[in-house]
């Protein structure tokens, strides 16, 4: 399998708060990104208003529960609930996060980074073949903040993640503020990290609020997107051309209309960095690609 996105414009996520607007409302948003493990039991209101969403807006499932890097089994029944999840809404595209958060029988809500070796990238590259066929989908990988490093790490994390997208086909959900974060705790060059990652493997993009703890930044997603992430984002955006892009925030979460106005910004330096008119405020898409 490769690896082909369609164009989807600037998105924001489906949160709680902001399921009544979105429903009864039809605001202009280009897409929604849903957290996939809200939405896996096949009742209740979570899942009738991701239907009611996914009538007018592309929808991409983002998951936190895979645990593609751990070396526990991969979890079958999850893998069947997503594929009936996906199978049921036809998602633009389904993603996950390049971590481990399960050992030994026992799940956490983190996403612990990865030591990248030959030996866990083999590993990976295997899990990822597998939930691909799975779930009959090419599905994105995508980078997460750390805050401790491996010893025994000898593959850069950017080399790693274009080599799991080179064996497998799959793309690479890059997130910018992510890099940003790791960049700043670990002490390495946001701006290389970004230019080794293979444009042509880059489906999607997350833009994002951290907080500064004075020691390290902490990935909280619970502020507007900071300036030095921005220039980051051109950076990309110059060289990989427009990809879709969605804002995160996830605490301290606001009103639909801030969310937008972030989600709109983002439109607007994609737009003057490419050296084209700013798109209108509607929607680019209401029906799913």
């Amino acid at each position: 399998m490769t690896f082909q996105s369609a164009y989807l414009g600037h998105g924001v996520g489906l949160r709680p708060p902001h399921y009544t607007r979105v429903v009864e409302e039809h605001p202009a948003i280009d897409w929604f990104e849903i957290i996939s493990e809200n939405f896996l039991a096949p009742g209740g209101n979570p899942r009738r208003v991701l239907r009611r969403v996914r009538e007018r807006y592309p929808v991409v499932m983002h998951g936190v529960g895979m645990s593609i890097g751990s070396v526990d089994p991969l979890d079958e029944r999850y893998l069947a609930a997503l594929a009936a999840l996906a199978d049921e809404i036809e998602p633009a595209w389904v993603s996950d996060h390049l971590c481990w958060s399960s050992f030994g029988g026992h799940t956490v809500h983190d996403l612990w980074p990865m030591p990248f070796t030959e030996e866990s990238l083999g590993h990976v590259v295997a899990r990822v073949a597998h939930v691909q066929e799975r779930l009959h989908r090419t599905v994105l990988l995508e980078n997460v903040s750390s805050y401790l490093a491996y010893r025994h790490t000898t593959i850069p994390e950017w080399t790693f993640l274009a080599e799991v997208a080179a064996r497998t086909g799959c793309g690479l959900l890059l997130d910018v503020n992510n890099v940003y974060v790791s960049a700043t705790n670990h002490h390495f060059d946001a701006n290389a990290y970004v230019d080794a990652i293979p444009a042509d493997s880059i489906g999607q993009i997350h833009l994002a609020g951290h907080s500064d703890e004075g020691t390290h930044l902490l990935d909280t997603h619970d502020r507007p997107v900071c300036d030095p992430v921005w220039e980051l984002y051109r950076r990309v955006v110059r060289r990989a051309g427009p990809i879709s892009t969605l804002i995160e925030w996830d605490d301290e979460i606001p009103p639909l209309e801030r969310l937008i106005e972030e989600s709109r910004r983002a439109s607007r330096v994609e737009a003057t960095t490419l050296g084209k008119e700013p798109a209108s405020d509607g929607p680019r898409t209401t029906l799913a690609p």
